[in-house]
């Protein structure tokens, strides 16, 4: 599949113009334009100068002004407009004081903003540094690791398989070059690369002798000359058509639909507010001012802020354990996650595979099969795996004939599941060699080595070796096949129609034991919620012997062949009650995620191999580890410096403790902010006058979110870190509904007070309401953060010091020169014991309340849990809208 290249812009230096076209040229053409030595590459100062010329190697050029940039885009935000209109309103009739009082808390909240989300932004970023991308270069004539971004035209790339491709280059030299590049062609198979020439008019798909940037090296080696990097390279000129769309994760989404709820309930409080007050004859001016102030004091307007904040706190924490974080979001995921997919070797095994023992066909030792087995390994070029440095592991000295040569090679490759080399000896004809899977292998035989002699391959003999490979696996060993044909061909003539009527020599058995401390892991991630299911490409009785010495149900098992029978519907429908898919093909694992996420499940996919990329972005949460294949560690939200599920099961821990701090700002923000904007909006209809003014408003908003920024640092509730987090808006609703008409019910009570028995005057009422309405709100926050009471589930102490010193301030401010700027006015001591007084009353009601709200939570919570238990499990769980 070839796409339309879209027209190159006019070349910006000579040496574009010297390299235009360059998939027409020479190597040593396009070197000398370049003045690149093809043995040697640059030196390191040509590479400085030309970085310094040509910018680093990254899609999106660096900028200076990044922190006026973030600074800005706090502006952007809806609700800041809000107050920019307000204001402008203001000074537009003649309000200038009132429009310089809501423009200094305009940027005193933007920039509050940009503090934490610019300290967030670099926090994440030098975690990204540790697992920055690295490419093998050749400098000074000698191999060097530098990272992609200092990679510049002329330098000499050295690709491997697995490898990302970091620029547009042209191959100088390649040895069974595989690239992938479906992430720019759209080509879902492995397109074969080597010198030489294409057609001017080649499309991307044509051109053989290129590799470009965002592509993988699926096998083979190669030498490559960088033409293009960053924003000239193919891939970004055509970044809009073809960069994949990472899909809506859970969080993103439920983000989406509480702005949703905010953005309905903010208009109609805005027009109730504002025409009850019109006809009530108030000025217009200050009811609409008022009205903006209600609908930007109900919305927890920092809430960008305070996510950036307790996910890069977060981020830390799990940096401290092990885990990397890369993309913020998906820490989110994490702790959402009820599925985690992983293949078995270095996750739930060792990974430290071990060659038993070569037999024949019998299952007795041969010597024969281990001599085969080391010429396939050792001469392979391709892509290295653990099976091979197993194998080679245990070369003796003269093991090789030093007469043995490699005349060609069929490399790898995840369809056929098998390599095969051509060796030839000194007084040995050419002999093709191949092993891979047991399956596979004998697919393509059609004799087996029996006693010296060749046996037709018929079905009784079949069934005979089918048997043994099947108890190899109930024994966790994994079994390859070894086979041979003499061949007469002449090494480029070779292709893989050349495997065909092999002899079977005999198989390779491999054992890779168990993690000594899985089952307790894999026991521990369940009691969170969280369930694993095996997705490999291993042979079916030794995954299932692994499942259930771990403790992973065994019996619900699908395999590659039965997977690629099914349509997506069928496997959306048995993959949630399959725990073991087995001969899986590379290409199967995306649909399984896709399956999984489509039934609801928040799903994480751990994986590492070239093969996993796929997988990796179609996951909620995509996992690897930092010695991953590059391409699969590029695609991964989140990597595991070290291949282990314990490090896992504790970053859940961490991503819940993230998940439930956020949550909680939500829900409290929102039913303090709804309880108070309903007060003012229903006095604001019975007094002669406004409750509190715009600027007055906003000032007690901004000090009420000042304590949430502490809130990451807050402790959690054990209850929340052994269940999967998810956003639930119907609960934020119960939340809002259950605690804001308590708070409106106080504010009520102090209203009376303050007019009925202290007769206070509109500057005295608002002051008072002001420091009342503060109090509240603190006292809301330190309260309802957790669902057993403050003494024994105490705030941690920045939190708590954040809101004792926020509401001394929001005391004091009446009484200073700062307050008259605000239109307070002192408060008589006798109501400011009464105010205190009424916040105390409210702090007791607010425990009670709780009781009863968390107690109904936990009775629905258990009704639905026996409902889904009796619920027939053959049943379909309908599709998400």
């Amino acid at each position: 599949m070839d796409i339309p290249v879209p027209p190159s812009p006019p070349p910006s230096s000579a040496l574009e113009v010297a390299t235009s076209a360059y998939w027409v040229r020479s190597p040593t053409e396009l070197g000398a334009a370049l003045a690149s030595s093809l043995q040697d590459g640059l030196t390191s100062g040509e590479a400085e100068e030309r970085l310094r010329r040509f910018g680093p190697n990254s899609l999106s050029e660096e900028s200076g002004g990044g922190m006026l940039a973030n600074f800005a885009r706090q502006f952007k935000s809806p609700l800041v407009l809000v107050l920019v209109f307000a204001a402008l309103v203001a000074g537009s009739v003649g309000e200038v004081h009132d429009a310089f009082i809501i423009g200094i808390i305009i940027l005193a909240s933007c920039f509050l903003g940009f503090l934490q989300e610019h300290g967030a932004q670099r926090a994440v970023e030098a975690l990204r540094q540790r697992i920055s991308l690295t490419s093998r270069v050749r400098r000074d004539g000698a191999d060097k690791v530098v990272t992609a971004t200092g990679i510049v035209p002329g330098d000499l790339i050295l690709l491997s398989a697995g490898s990302l491709v970091p620029v547009d280059a042209v191959i100088v030299v390649a040895q069974d070059l595989n690239v992938s590049e479906a992430t720019l062609t759209g080509e879902t198979f492995p397109v074969a690369k080597a010198p030489g020439f294409s057609t001017e008019d080649a499309g991307l798909a044509d051109r053989s002798n290129c590799a470009f940037a965002g592509t993988s090296v699926r096998s083979g080696t190669a030498t490559a000359l960088a033409i293009a990097t960053g924003p000239r390279t193919e891939f970004a000129r055509i970044a809009s058509a073809v960069a994949r769309q990472i899909p809506e994760t859970e969080f993103a989404r439920g983000v989406r639909h509480f702005g949703f709820l905010m953005t309905r309930i903010m208009l109609c409080i805005v027009v109730v507010v504002l025409v009850a007050n019109l006809l009530l004859h108030r000025p217009i001016v200050d009811s609409l001012l008022f009205s903006l102030a209600l609908a930007v004091g109900l919305t927890p307007e920092l809430l960008p802020a305070i996510i950036s904040v307790t996910l890069a706190r977060g981020a830390r924490m799990m940096s401290k354990s092990g885990v990397i974080v890369r993309r913020l979001d998906a820490m989110e995921n994490l702790g959402s996650m009820d599925v985690l997919c992983t293949d078995k070797t270095g996750t739930l095994t060792e990974g430290v595979i071990r060659l038993d023992s070569c037999v024949d066909p019998q299952g007795v030792g041969s010597p024969e099969v281990r001599r085969l087995a080391l010429l396939n390994s050792a001469f392979q070029s391709g892509m290295k795996n653990p099976l091979d440095d197993a194998v080679t592991a245990t070369i003796a000295a003269g093991e090789i004939s030093p007469d043995a040569r490699k005349l060609a090679e069929i490399p790898y490759d995840f369809s056929r599941k098998r390599l095969s080399v051509i060796v030839a000896g000194k007084d040995r004809p050419p002999l093709l060699i191949c092993k891979g899977a047991a399956t596979n292998v004998i697919d393509v035989c059609a004799a087996v080595m029996t006693a010296r002699r060749e046996v037709a391959l018929d079905d009784n003999v079949r069934k005979r070796l089918d048997d043994a490979c099947r108890q190899w696996g109930e024994a966790g060993m994994r079994a390859l096949a070894v086979a041979t044909r003499p061949i007469s061909k002449a090494a480029p003539e070779i292709s893989r129609e050349d495997e065909c009527g092999l002899c079977l020599q005999g198989f390779l058995l491999f054992s890779d034991p168990p993690k000594t401390d899985i089952s307790a892991v894999v026991a521990s991630l369940m009691e969170r919620g969280v369930r694993i299911k095996v997705i490999s490409g291993d042979n079916r009785y030794v995954v299932q012997h692994l499942a259930s010495s771990i403790g992973i149900d065994g019996s619900c098992m699908l395999t590659g062949k039965e997977v690629g029978r099914m349509s997506n519907d069928a496997l959306f429908s048995r993959a949630g009650k399959t725990d073991l898919f087995v001969e899986i093909d590379p290409n199967q694992k995306e649909r399984i995620v896709a399956a999984l996420r489509k039934a609801g499940h928040v799903v994480g996919y751990l994986g590492d191999g070239i093969n996993d990329a796929p997988a990796l972005h179609e996951a909620d949460v995509g996992i690897s580890v930092e010695g991953a294949a590059d391409v699969a560690r590029e695609a991964a939200d989140v990597v595991l410096m070290r291949q282990d599920l314990a490090v896992l099961s504790k970053g859940v821990d961490d991503g819940r403790r993230t998940f439930t701090n956020t949550m909680k700002y939500i829900s409290i923000a929102t039913s303090a902010n709804f309880g108070n904007m309903i007060s003012m909006a229903a006095a604001s209809l019975v007094l002669p006058f406004l409750p509190l003014l715009a600027k007055q408003i906003l000032l007690n908003n901004l000090l009420s979110d000042l304590p949430a920024m502490a809130i990451a640092t807050d402790k959690v509730d054990p209850a929340d870190l052994r269940r999967p987090q998810r956003w639930d808006i119907s609960r934020i609703k119960r939340f809002m509904l259950w605690f804001g008409p308590l708070s409106s019910l106080f504010d009520l009570a102090t209203f009376v007070v303050l007019l009925a028995v202290f007769s206070a005057g509109q500057d005295e009422f608002r002051s008072a309401w002001f420091v009342e309405s503060l109090m509240t709100q603190l006292a809301t926050m330190l309260v309802i953060r957790t669902p057993g009471p403050i003494w024994r589930n105490r705030p941690s102490p920045l939190l708590f010091g954040t809101a004792i010193a926020v509401a001394a301030a929001g005391v004091t401010i009446p009484y200073t020169p700062i307050g008259g700027l605000f239109g307070f006015v002192r408060i008589p001591l006798e109501i400011l014991a009464v105010l205190l007084a009424v916040t105390l009353i409210y702090v007791s009601a607010l425990e009670t309340v709780k009781i009863f709200y968390f107690a109904t939570l936990s009775t629905q919570h258990h009704s639905l849990q026996r409902a889904s238990r009796r619920r027939p499990r053959a049943r379909t769980r309908r599709l998400p809208k």
